[in-house]
Formats: structure tokens, C-alpha cells, sequence
């Protein structure tokens, strides 16, 4: 004989909308109180879920931190692309994301919501790296993208678009961090240094670069 049998509850399949208001009320968190204060507890609080609702979708916080650090990622692509895709070419595409990452330290209307986020996703670089890996990658993929294709049409020379778009990047972050810390930086004197600094390193041409340096932001 068999012992009576018991009922078990069917998992429910993770719901896409469900899913969407954790991340969101997550991404709410960070900006307000960093990945310190961010806790399972705070995210179901803000998003007025349930704990199962929670672990339907996520196994751990650090799951949803990095869901969140990616949606972030995902809109700043999203924003750097259609900026680049008024480019005539690559190395104006390139000089595009840059002046788009400047964005976050002179464009009152795009700091605001992006200085908090970008600060925690900067410090996570060291702390837990593998949290915020996949969201940097996604936001340098149109700069990649952008350096693979004027390395085959020849406008750049000898470059490795990967670790190229690693250097721009640390170049844009730390213009960045300095105006944050001493508001002491005019934008155009900033987008030239970079511009020079990064298409030089590309081997661009200097008439060129000097012509790009030369115009308002792209």
C-alpha cells in the first residue's frame, strides 16, 4: 500500500510584467540608497509584492542588482545610439558617445537622473565586478560596434576595438569624476581634451580630429 498522496502547488511561470516592476522598484532603490541599502525587504516594499513574487523571478538581491544595473545599461545604449546616429562615420560616431557620456557630468536634464546610478555601478567595478560586468559591456557595445567598422573602412589603425572602448570610457569617466568633485571644468575645454586624447589614440588624423574639436557637440 501507498501512503496518501499529496497535493502539490504548481509553480506559477514568471510573469514579464512582475518582473519589470521588481527591477524598477530596484532601480528606484539604488538611486536612493546605493547597493548597500538596497535589500529584498525595501525592493517587495516599493513594488508592493509578495516574497514569492520576489523568488519567482530572482534567486538573491544580487540577481536583481545586477537586473537593475542592466536595465540602466539597456536606456543609456539606447540614448547613446540615437545621438551616434546622426554620424556621418565612425569617427564622428565615436566622438558622438562621447559627447554623450559628458552628458552625465555638464547636461542638468541627464546628471540628475544618472550621477547616483553610474556612481554605484562605478564602485561595483571593484567591489563585485560580476554584478555590473554585463551592464558596462552593454553600454560600450555601440562604441565597439562603431570601432570595428572604421577599422575595416581604414579610418582607425591598429587598434583593438574592446579594449579601445575600455580606454575612452576610463578617459570620459574621469573628466567626469572631476567636474563632480570641483565643478571647476568648462565643457567645451573637456570635449576637446577628450576628443584629442582618444581619436589621436585611434589614429585619426589630426586635420580631422581638429575639424570635430572644432564643432559645438555632435
Amino acid at each position: 500500500m501507498t501512503g496518501p498522496r499529496t497535493r502539490r502547488r504548481s509553480k506559477l511561470a514568471p510573469d514579464p510584467d512582475v518582473r519589470r516592476t521588481i527591477v524598477a522598484a530596484a532601480l528606484e532603490t539604488l538611486r536612493e540608497q546605493g547597493v548597500r541599502g538596497l535589500s529584498v525587504a525595501a525592493v517587495l516594499d516599493r513594488a508592493e509584492l509578495s516574497t514569492r513574487a520576489f523568488y519567482r523571478h530572482f534567486e538573491s538581491k544580487d540577481q536583481v542588482v545586477a537586473a537593475a544595473f542592466l536595465e540602466m545599461a539597456y536606456a543609456e545604449k539606447r540614448r547613446l545610439q540615437r545621438k551616434m546616429a546622426k554620424a556621418a562615420n565612425p569617427v564622428e560616431a565615436v566622438a558622438a558617445w562621447i559627447d554623450g557620456r559628458l552628458d552625465l557630468a555638464f547636461d542638468e536634464n541627464i546628471k540628475s537622473d544618472l550621477r547616483s546610478l553610474s556612481l554605484e555601478a562605478q564602485s561595483q567595478m571593484f567591489a563585485a565586478p560580476e554584478l555590473i560586468q554585463p551592464a558596462f559591456e552593454e553600454m560600450l557595445t555601440p562604441l565597439i560596434e562603431q570601432l570595428n567598422d572604421g577599422l575595416s573602412r581604414g579610418l582607425f589603425h591598429g587598434v583593438d576595438p574592446v579594449t579601445e572602448a575600455q580606454s575612452i570610457q576610463g578617459v570620459v569617466w574621469a573628466s567626469t569624476e572631476r567636474h563632480w568633485a570641483a565643478a571647476d571644468c568648462e565643457r567645451a575645454e573637456v570635449r576637446r581634451r577628450a576628443l584629442q586624447f582618444c581619436l589621436r589614440g585611434l589614429g585619426v588624423k589630426p586635420e580631422i580630429i581638429a575639424d570635430i574639436a572644432a564643432r559645438d557637440r555632435l
